[in-house]
């Protein structure tokens, strides 16, 4: 199940969309599959990819934590490392360089926790694109550090105030820009959902990740029990599992957010729990938190990535075949993941990818020591030092910010012109 059939994943997928993005899905498609087959535009994605990206990413064997855990043997894929912080870099410079090659001259894209916008800006600056980044209120509330620099690599970030004014509501408006301006714009779609081709694009841009592991693990002889990705859309999840998929071994596993309990608005859960079901949304057809109406229900996760409603269709398919298992992840298990790893073995796990890490933890001691669960640290925590320091060390947070806003505010009179040297 490599590769959609028709733009779908047995019954998932598809393209529901109105007739005025037809046009553009359609001439994506033929854009993706023509430059996929040429040398040229391969050779250019490989160069960026080891002199901006920074590929390969190391895979990384975690002694400490697989003493203490017991049982397999514990390997990270440090995908925080490569440009940007995380691996939503991956999928946006594919597609910036695809839109250019189209002749496209502007770029849009959606974000949740802001990774994926991040990376799209740090693309478009590299390829000398214009870019809006569509992000949900609340996420820019809460994800101000990537927000700031988003703005400093050019972008223009426009925060979405309708609906949740989170991830669903930044993907809604994104889909209509792009509807009002096709000719000169594309849209970067962030994880591997949508309407087709957007799902076979993303995984093939994000499976670098996985044919990466399959080689280093070939290379030095590492037996792969289990591979543990987190799953929102399902971006990072699909691209390390990717080469795998067809074959019957290792395990695959889905980390979603169960985030403070399984009640309807309490989590992000897709896959495992009862309040999921089949629907059309946003022009793919998934499974997707919907009430009987098929309006979406309300859901909740200390991790913004993770926060979203919806699977991607091939992930879908993959677990209702049962070749992707899911586990859901409480917030509270997420945030001991990351002070697991930063202790232990000085990796700092971003919220999303430490909902693999909690999975891991649980999975590893299931397994023999000769066997490796490998996870996939789909990006660094430093972005999530509002969401952690409340948290891991809320009176000192508490000072360091009221001492700040006092800082500030004395400095008033220092206009930032003279800061700046203007």
């Amino acid at each position: 199940m490599a590769n959609s059939k028709d733009g779908f994943f047995d019954r998932y997928g598809g393209k529901y969309v109105a007739e005025v993005l037809r046009r553009p899905l359609d001439e994506l498609e033929v854009a993706f599959k023509h430059y996929m087959a040429d040398k040229d535009f391969i050779d250019e994605l490989n160069t960026i990819r080891r002199d901006y990206i920074g590929r390969e990413t190391p895979l990384y064997y975690a002694p400490t934590a697989t003493k203490i855990l017991g049982g397999a043997q514990i390997y990270i894929k440090l995908e925080g490392l490569a440009n940007t912080g995380a691996h939503k870099i991956n999928n946006a410079i594919g597609q910036c360089l695809l839109a250019k090659k189209m002749g496209k001259k502007r770029i849009i894209a959606e974000t949740g926790a802001g990774q994926h916008g991040l990376a799209t800006a740090a693309a478009c600056a590299k390829l000398g694109l214009d870019c809006t980044i569509y992000m949900g209120e609340i996420d820019v509330k809460r994800q101000q550090p990537n927000v700031a620099t988003m703005e400093l690599y050019g972008a223009k970030v426009h925060p979405v105030t309708s609906g949740s004014r989170t991830l669903k509501d930044a993907v809604n408006e994104a889909m209509r820009d792009w509807a009002a301006h096709p000719d000169t714009t594309h849209y970067v779609l962030g994880s591997a959902l949508g309407p087709a081709p957007f799902p076979d694009i993303v995984r093939e841009f994000q499976s670098v990740i996985g044919y990466e592991v399959k080689q280093q693990c070939a290379e030095r002889n590492i037996d792969i029990g289990a591979m543990v990705a987190c799953v929102g859309g399902g971006s990072n999840a699909i691209g390390f599992f990717s080469p795998f998929v067809d074959e019957k071994e290792p395990r695959l596993i889905g980390a979603e957010a169960g985030g403070i309990g399984p009640g309807i608005g309490e989590n992000a859960s897709r896959m495992t729990g009862n309040a999921s079901r089949e629907g059309i949304v946003q022009g793919y057809k998934s499974r997707f938190l919907l009430d009987e109406d098929g309006q979406a229900l309300p859901t909740r996760s200390i991790s913004a990535g993770l926060d979203y409603m919806g699977i991607g269709p091939q992930l879908a398919a993959l677990g209702a075949s049962g070749r992707v298992e899911f586990t859901s992840i409480l917030d509270k298990e997420a945030l001991e993941a990351i002070s697991f790893f930063a202790k232990n073995e000085g990796i700092l796990f971003a919220m999303e990818s430490a909902h693999a890490g909690a999975a891991a933890m649980k999975i590893a001691r299931e397994l023999p020591k000769n066997k490796a669960v490998i996870i996939n640290m789909s990006g660094r925590g430093d972005k999530d030092l509002f969401i952690t320091s409340p948290v891991f060390r809320r009176d000192e947070w508490i000072s360091f910010l009221k001492a700040e806003v006092e800082r500030l505010e004395s400095d008033k009179e220092i206009h930032s012109s003279k800061i700046m040297g203007e």
